[in-house]
């Protein structure tokens, strides 16, 4: 996550997330505030702030696999944490954040 061996998480990219997005296979989950989420954010993205986020209410994957993502990273992470000390299957967040999203140039939704 931060340049120091291997990622603590797994990451996919902006665009292998659009991909799995665009063939039905993904659900995101935005940890951000409410008001950064209304900013903007990827289209059919869930809200679940860090500040109350539980790993037991997230939403039903229905056969997805369940992307976290905040702004850069570094709060899907710790929200990756809380899905593994609930020993979760969650275990994939977005590499660079909503912030890697914006900058490829993909579909944000407000």
């Amino acid at each position: 996550m931060f340049g120091f061996g291997k990622a603590k998480h797994k990451e996919i990219s902006a665009h292998e997330l659009a991909d799995l997005l665009s063939a039905g296979k993904a659900l995101v989950v935005d940890v951000r505030e409410a008001n950064e989420f209304a900013d903007g954010h990827i289209p059919g993205a869930v809200n679940m702030p860090l500040s109350s986020f539980q790993p037991s209410r997230l939403p039903c994957p229905e056969g997805k696999v369940v992307v976290l993502n905040c702004l850069g990273g570094k709060r899907s992470g710790m929200a990756l944490d809380k899905c593994s000390v609930a020993q979760d299957v969650v275990d994939t967040h977005l590499a660079g954040g909503f912030g890697a999203w914006s900058a490829a140039g993909l579909p944000v939704e407000r």
